[in-house]
Parts: C-alpha cells; structure tokens; sequence
C-alpha cells in the first residue's frame, strides 16, 4: 500500500488528513512536527506522498519540502503544503520550495482525497 506521510502539529487537523489519505487508498503515517518528518524519513520511510503544514513550531513545513528536495530519492516524492496563509506570496513561496500542491486551510476532505489520489497516480508506475 502506499504511504502518505501527514505532518500536522494540530491534532484534528493531522486526523482529518490522516483520514482523507486512507479515503484516497493510502497508508497514513503521521507526524506532529517538521522534527518528527525528518526523523521519519532518515528511520528509511520512503512515502509516495507528504502532505505538509507550513507552519509548525521548530522546522516549518518549508524547511521539510526543501530537505526533502535535497535528497535524491525524495526529490520526486508529491508534496502536498497545507496552509491558512492565503496571499498569493505564500503560496508561490510554497510552490518554489518544492510543493506540488498548496490547499488552502479550511480545506474540504473530499477534496484533499482527490488530490492525494491524483498525485500519488500519476507518480507511481502502473502495475
């Protein structure tokens, strides 16, 4: 099953994605912070997709998509930012950082679900 990995610091928030991701076929695998993202990923995880908060205590989501883009086997992994900052700046800084998708917070979850599906689909090769 594929893996998305959810990094929300508010916990509502990180169980609503966590659960549009298993609506969309996904494994979700949660994380409360930039911090604990980054431990995930250097543990080995390997998501098929992240779906990120841009504002968090500690790294922000930015800091995440842009490590994450400076290694070569998650370079390409869907990024999808999650944000109430809504000036048009903000999410073209979200995009130049390295997100594939920046969804507005409050969001719909049938909405995120068909994003992450899309993503994901269009990233992993047919079987």
């Amino acid at each position: 099953m594929a893996v998305a990995l959810v990094v929300e610091h508010d916990d509502d928030i990180r169980h609503l994605v966590s659960l549009s991701a298993a609506k969309a076929g996904l494994d979700p695998v949660p994380a409360d912070c930039g911090e604990a993202a980054m431990t995930l990923i250097a543990d080995g995880l390997k998501p098929d997709v992240v779906v990120l908060d841009v504002r968090m205590p500690g790294i922000s989501g930015l800091d995440v998509v842009r490590a994450m883009r400076a290694h070569r086997y998650l370079e390409a992994t869907p990024v999808v930012m999650l944000s109430a900052m809504a000036r048009p700046e903000d999410r073209q800084d979200g995009l130049e950082a390295g997100a594939d998708e920046y969804v507005l917070k409050p969001f719909s979850p049938r909405a995120l679900t068909i994003v992450l599906r899309d993503l994901v689909a269009r990233t992993r090769p047919a079987s």
